[in-house]
Parts: structure tokens; C-alpha cells; sequence
């Protein structure tokens, strides 16, 4: 008999309450384990959403407006510098390395790399053929400028 009621409990099982087509389970609120696993998570980003919203509507106020209000504005700084540069290396990421920028042709191996920081074929490798961004002549007037100093006599003012 005791064959009977666990027979009866399988068939007695309940579908997924988010109609996934699989069977849900009472202890995870009847969700099957995939649609449990994923309510989870959103529970999870809506409680730290909630959160960073709470403390940016209400920032702790300094007790003293001395130099504790100096340290908020470097802090303040600080992390914007830190958040401009993590955009910075998210950018430089999604730059595929593998193609040309201009025609989006597939380079491989045989890429060329322009001074601007992007990747070209040997059709648009030179800076007319891909509108370079890079000014070539400031850069080899600085060259020259560092490589011959200005040399000059001292002024004579005894000759007349």
C-alpha cells in the first residue's frame, strides 16, 4: 500500500508556474529549477538596484565641513577617473583586431597597424587611404626639435 501513495504523488506533480513545460517544485515555489535559478537572480539585482538607489538618494552628510568635505570631492574625483577609465578599456576591447576599420575585410595575420591604433589591409594601410587621425607632422617636428637643440653664440656687445 505504501507503493500506492508514492505512486500517486508522481502523478500528482504540478507544472512549472511560469508554464515553462516542466514540473515545478513545492519547495521552490513550484518553478522548475531553471525558472526558480532565474527569479533568484532578478530578486537579487532588484534588491541591489533598490539599494544603490536608497544611498544615492540619501549620501551621508559630513559631520564636520572641514577636510572631510575635501576628501568626498578627491574621493568623488577619484572614482570618476576610475569609472572613465574602465569605459576606456571596455572601448579598446570591442575593437576587433582581426579586421580592417575601413571595408571591415578580415586581415589575420597580415595586418597593418597605423599610429592612430587601428587595424587596415594592405589596401587602406596608409594614412591617405583610411583618413588618419594622426598628425604625423607634429610628431616629427617634436622629433627634430628633441634630436638638434638650439645652439647659439653668446651675444657680444663689446663689437661695434
Amino acid at each position: 500500500m505504501g507503493s500506492e501513495d508514492s505512486g500517486s504523488r508522481i502523478n500528482e506533480q504540478q507544472a512549472c508556474a511560469k508554464g515553462c513545460g516542466f514540473f515545478g517544485n513545492p519547495v521552490t515555489q513550484n518553478l522548475c529549477s531553471k525558472c526558480f535559478r532565474d527569479s533568484r537572480i532578478e530578486e537579487e539585482k532588484a534588491a541591489s538596484a533598490k539599494a544603490s538607489f536608497e544611498k544615492s538618494r540619501n549620501p551621508p552628510l559630513p559631520s564636520s565641513k572641514g577636510s572631510s568635505l575635501s576628501v568626498n570631492v578627491e574621493s568623488a574625483a577619484s572614482s570618476s577617473s576610475s569609472l572613465s577609465d574602465l569605459a576606456s578599456l571596455v572601448a579598446k576591447d570591442t575593437v576587433v583586431k582581426n579586421r580592417c576599420s575601413c571595408c571591415n575585410k578580415r586581415v589575420g595575420l597580415t595586418g597593418f597597424q597605423c599610429k592612430c591604433g587601428s587595424t587596415f589591409c594592405s589596401m587602406h594601410r596608409y594614412p591617405e587611404k583610411h583618413e588618419c587621425g594622426f598628425n604625423f607632422k607634429a610628431v616629427g617636428r617634436e622629433a627634430i626639435s628633441k634630436a638638434n637643440p638650439v645652439v647659439k653664440a653668446d651675444k657680444l656687445d663689446s663689437r661695434a
